[in-house]
């Protein structure tokens, strides 16, 4: 074994390494330190304890926020592979003392232009990719010859000391630490000025464990930090670099981390590429490459796809292969995968992605005891989630909801409550099995963020349903447009926030009563419809959005006509056609509440669709309207549709005219298929059309008929080949069916009669049996 440098055993690490972490829990069984201390801000000793509660569950985080400013918070992510968590909980159950002595996430949090949220505890890591800054391991990879600093790593520190394998910890560390001086001497801090602070901090806490307990102590840091920590520093130096941190109270508890959000691709500085691998290699007794192999095919087999043993043995001797030919002392995860590909995916990335996706990295979601410190919106939350049996998961998982049921509306009620809140633990998706109001699908995902949201909106109050009312009351009151309440008062009826609405309805009436333009009126219009609806769905009395609706409709029946005057562009026209669908659903919901609303709706649409100065698209879009709520008559439709396809009029504004009344989303097909005569007058429109004009009309054209369903466009062929209006082919007997020649052609018969034997069992050539 290689002697120890003098003074504290330290240990260079590479955060979330497993090779790492089993160097670490060696170390220390050949060391035996009377205390361990460990990077991690020292807010968190408080905490430590917790580490060995059975409720515990790697991976978890260490979170910080500040007192006055949840949204302020830094992550300090362990995994079961991760040194740092095996240094404490080798502690732990050695009886000896373990300590953060990281810089305090006092000052952390407050320091000026320090990025928000788990980006800050990615400045301790030494691996951390940033383009201004130098990556340790990619200098000591391209210096060894590797072109992956990943490969590199694994091969000098993930793949060793592998159960059997003759391995001196205590040197490897020595090592690492003597490649990281080297790079500390020609780079400096490489870019990572900070750390100069961190490491001053360290060295305090360092000083104080050696009056503690001699140099018989370690310390467990990334390997960045070892030289700094080494080097001969003054006390005045020290203290003279952390002089005048700003500094902020901060709150710190643990929280359930996935496997997922350790990745670097998830956002996490200090993460890893491969965190469900790593899991895999710290936590297999022997043989990981053929245990993997195994996870592998067992994870194919579940997807149907046909894998057996011979697979599992045939890809552990290319792995293996691959890893001699390429000089390394185990097979990686570039070597099982590209085995992976070959021999059970047959060369398909598409099983392959499934295999990166579920076992390279991982869904795995932690546990923390009931013991551990939670904000009290926190504690209600956790207490809704099991009385309603709703599990916090890391992966998609979509949960239908029968509102008829209570305990499925009370999960609903939770879910909108928390969306109000910023806590977007659901989305709210598209129900497959029914378009009723009383069915909600959503697509739930717990991501360890949230816990970061649920302290911010621990502000508003200590219950979830108490910091909805609250956070809805004030978003009410600071809202700027009309359409801003009418969404919120949406929100209030589907989360059941009957305290809230009060507050809102005020809002609304006070915006609406203000509102001039007719488009945000109408914008408004459809979301007080469906909360009227909602709310006869959940039992909330809606009365007075009720009355706030009508008044709307009312305003909205007087200025959008005057709204609809020529010299609208296209886009202001297109706009205006989608208040006008939205506002005719809105009626439709409300006209039961108000019988005569139906009535004036009507006769503003027939006012649109009779007045010239209104563009083609709202003009034809009207019209379709009045018709399919059969207030318009056939001829009287046949008449506005002669007049808007009249030689008289543009062909952009009549080919608009067109769009409005038989765009492809409203049926309009089908409606041309059963009357001719509307098809007729568009079929003789368009031969009309001059040669430089139908250029223009084209797109306009394409657009509302090329999204007809293909059975409509081929009937709609058909009429027009034999021309709208032409009597349809005879059906009577001795008729030919359409399609088929007036008369039998006999040799064309003959043609088919040995098939016809064929297929009644019968020789071809062969005369047919007779009956009987």
């Amino acid at each position: 074994m290689t002697p120890a440098a003098p003074g504290p055993l330290l240990l260079g690490v590479r955060h979330h390494g497993p090779g790492s972490a089993r160097a670490v829990r060696a170390a220390l069984d050949a060391a035996g330190p009377r205390a361990v201390l460990v990077e991690g801000p020292p807010e968190g000793d408080a905490l430590l304890d917790l580490a060995d509660d059975p409720g515990m569950r790697p991976p978890v985080a260490l979170l910080a926020h500040a007192a006055d400013d949840p949204g302020r918070a830094a992550f300090w992510p362990l995994a079961d592979f991760s040194p740092e968590w095996v240094a404490v909980r080798w502690a732990q159950e050695a009886g000896v003392p373990v300590r953060f002595i990281d810089l305090p996430a006092a000052h952390t949090l407050a320091a000026a232009g320090e990025p928000e949220g788990e980006r800050d505890s990615g400045a301790r890591d030494s691996v951390r990719l940033d383009p201004v800054r130098l990556d340790p391991l990619a200098v000591l990879a391209e210096t060894a010859g590797y072109d992956d600093p990943e490969r590199w790593w694994e091969d000098v520190v993930e793949h060793r000391g592998t159960p059997g394998e003759r391995y001196d910890p205590l040197g490897a560390f020595e090592a690492l630490g003597e490649a990281m001086g080297a790079l500390r001497e020609a780079y400096g801090d490489g870019g990572h000025s900070r750390d100069l602070i961190r490491e001053a901090h360290m060295r305090q806490r360092m000083r104080a464990a050696r009056r503690e307990f001699g140099d018989a102590y370690a310390v467990v840091c990334g390997a960045w930090h070892v030289p700094a920590l080494r080097a001969k520093t003054t006390v005045a130096a020290d203290k003279a670099l952390l002089t005048g941190l700003p500094k902020v109270k901060v709150e710190t508890t643990w929280v359930p981390w996935t496997h997922r959000r350790l990745a670097r691709a998830g956002g996490y500085g200090a993460g890893i590429a491969s965190p469900g691998w790593y899991a895999h290699l710290f936590a297999a007794p022997d043989r990981p490459v053929e245990r993997w192999l195994t996870k592998v095919a067992g994870l194919l087999r579940e997807e149907d796809r046909q894998v057996s043993p011979a697979h599992v043995i045939e890809a552990v001797r290319l792995a293996d292969t691959l890893a001699a030919l390429r000089g390394r002392p185990l097979a990686g995860l570039t070597e099982t995968l590209e085995a992976v590909r070959a021999v059970m995916c047959d060369g398909s990335d598409i099983p392959l992605a499934l295999i990166e996706d579920r076992l390279v990295v991982g869904d795995v979601l932690g546990e923390v005891p009931d013991a551990a410190p939670a904000v009290p919106l926190m504690r209600d939350l956790t207490r809704q989630q099991r009385s309603l049996r709703l599990k916090a998961e890391a992966q998609d998982r979509e949960l239908e909801l029968d509102l008829r049921k209570d305990t499925d509306a009370a999960k609903s009620l939770l879910l909108h409550r928390l969306r109000l809140l910023g806590v977007d633990w659901g989305t709210p998706t598209a129900s497959r099995g029914s378009t009723g109001t009383f069915r909600e699908t959503w697509r739930l995902r717990w991501e360890p963020e949230l816990s970061v949201r649920v302290a911010e909106a621990g502000i508003w109050g200590t219950t979830v349903l108490a910091a909805a009312t609250a956070r809805a009351e004030a978003d009410a009151a600071g809202a700027r447009e009309l359409g801003e309440v009418t969404a919120l008062a949406e929100r209030c009826l589907l989360a059941g926030l009957s305290d809230a609405l009060p507050a809102v309805l005020r809002a609304l009436a006070d915006r609406a009563a203000l509102d001039t333009d007719v488009a945000r009126l109408a914008k408004a219009l459809p979301a007080l419809a469906r909360s009227l609806r909602y709310g006869d769905v959940r039992g909330t009395d809606a009365a007075a959005l009720g009355t706030v609706a009508s008044g709307l409709a009312e305003r909205i029946c007087v200025a959008l006509p005057p709204a609809c005057a020529a010299g609208l562009d296209a886009d202001a026209a297109a706009e205006l056609r989608e208040h006008v669908d939205g506002v005719h659903g809105a009626v439709g919901l409300l006209a039961d509440a108000d019988e005569g609303l139906r009535d004036r709706w009507s006769a503003v649409l027939r006012t649109l669709a009779s007045r010239d100065t209104v563009p083609g698209l709202i003009r034809g879009r009207a019209a379709r309207l009045l018709l399919d709520d059969g207030r318009l008559p056939g001829e009287e439709t046949a008449r506005l549709m002669g007049l808007a396809l009249s030689p008289a009029a543009s062909p952009a504004d009549a080919a608009g005219w067109i769009e409005g009344f038989a765009g492809g989303g409203s049926g309009g097909g089908t409606l041309l298929v059963h009357d001719e005569r509307l098809l007729g007058l568009i079929d003789a429109w368009l031969t009309g059309v001059p040669e430089r004009a139908f250029t223009d009309v084209l797109p306009l054209l394409r657009r509302t008929f090329g999204a007809y369903e293909p059975g409509v466009k081929r009937t709609l062929g058909e009429l027009v080949r034999r021309g709208p209006g032409a009597p349809p082919a005879a059906t009577g007997p001795g008729a030919a069916p359409e399609g088929f020649a007036p008369e039998l052609d006999p040799a064309r018969a003959d043609a088919v009669v040995d098939l016809v034997r064929l297929l009644l069992g019968a020789a071809p050539g062969s005369e047919p049996a007779a009956p009987g």
